[in-house]
C-alpha cells in the first residue's frame, strides 16, 4: 500500500478506484496526482513546460494500469504515474546500468518507490530486458534519443515484447525535423519522423499524435541545454499501439 500521503486515500471513489484525501471534487486520480502537494517544488514549476495532466492523459493511463517508465530521471513523471495508476497499478522504474554503477545513482529513485509503494525500480540493459508480468503501457519521455544512440531496433523489439497484446508505447521527446538520428548525440534531439519509422518497423501501429508541446520559436539548431530554449523546446508526443 502506498505510505505517507498515498496513504491519506479515503472512500471517496472514482471508477472504483479511491482519490487522494486532497482531490478536489470532480478531480481524476491524474488530475490528483498533479496536484498531489508532496511532490517537489522544483518539479512544479516545471508543470506549465510539460503540462504533465495533459500528457498522462494523452498515453491513455487508467486506474489499475502497469507501466513499465524507460529511465525515469529524477522522477517527475513517476510520482505522477504512480497516482494516476491508484492503488491497484504499478509502475516498473527501470534504470540504465550506468545509474547503478554511480555511487548513490539509484537513492532518488529508491526514496520515491519507497514512498509510494507501488513502484519497482529495475536495473535493465533497455535493448534486452524482460519484465514480471506484461504491461499495459511503455512510456519515455526526453530520453529517446539518447535510447537512438544505441541499438534502438533491439529497444523498440524489447519494448513490444514488454507489453501485453493492445497495450501502448508513448514516446515524448524533443524535436529536431528533418534531421533523422544526427543530432541524437550532439543536440540531444531527434526527428519525430525517424521515431514513427523506428517503432513501426517493431510491428507497432501510430495511434495518435499531440502537438501541445511545440514550440514553433525554437529554431531547432541548438542543444536542448542552450539557455535560450532551455525548458521551453520544440517536443513531440506519440502513442504507438501493439496490435492484438
Amino acid at each position: 500500500m502506498f505510505r505517507s500521503a498515498i496513504a491519506l486515500f479515503t472512500s471517496l471513489a472514482l471508477a472504483g478506484v479511491a482519490l487522494p484525501a486532497w482531490a478536489a471534487e470532480g478531480d481524476s486520480l491524474i488530475e490528483a496526482a498533479v496536484a498531489d502537494p508532496v511532490r517537489p517544488a522544483a518539479d512544479r514549476a516545471r508543470d506549465q513546460a510539460r503540462k504533465p495532466a495533459e500528457i498522462v492523459r494523452f498515453a491513455g493511463i487508467e486506474p489499475g494500469d502497469v507501466v513499465a517508465e524507460i529511465a525515469p530521471g529524477g522522477g517527475y513523471f513517476t510520482r505522477i504515474l504512480a497516482v494516476s495508476v491508484g492503488p491497484e497499478g504499478h509502475i516498473y522504474a527501470m534504470m540504465p546500468q550506468f545509474m547503478a554503477e554511480r555511487p548513490g545513482g539509484l537513492d532518488a529513485i529508491n526514496e520515491i518507490a519507497d514512498f509510494y509503494g507501488n513502484v519497482t525500480v529495475m536495473v535493465v540493459d533497455f535493448a534486452d530486458f524482460e519484465l514480471e508480468e506484461p504491461v499495459d503501457l511503455v512510456w519515455t519521455t526526453e530520453n529517446y534519443h539518447d535510447l537512438a544512440n544505441g541499438d534502438i531496433a533491439a529497444v523498440n523489439q524489447s519494448v513490444f515484447k514488454a507489453l501485453k497484446p493492445g497495450g501502448t508505447y508513448f514516446v515524448e521527446d524533443h524535436s529536431a525535423p528533418g534531421m533523422g538520428l544526427s543530432v541524437t548525440s550532439t543536440l540531444h534531439r531527434i526527428d519525430p519522423v525517424a521515431v514513427v519509422d523506428g517503432v513501426i518497423e517493431a510491428g507497432f501501429v501510430l495511434e495518435a499524435e499531440l502537438d501541445i508541446l511545440s514550440n514553433p520559436d525554437d529554431p531547432h539548431d541548438v542543444s536542448v541545454r542552450d539557455p535560450s530554449v532551455a525548458g521551453q523546446t520544440d517536443k513531440f508526443a506519440l502513442r504507438f499501439r501493439k496490435p492484438e
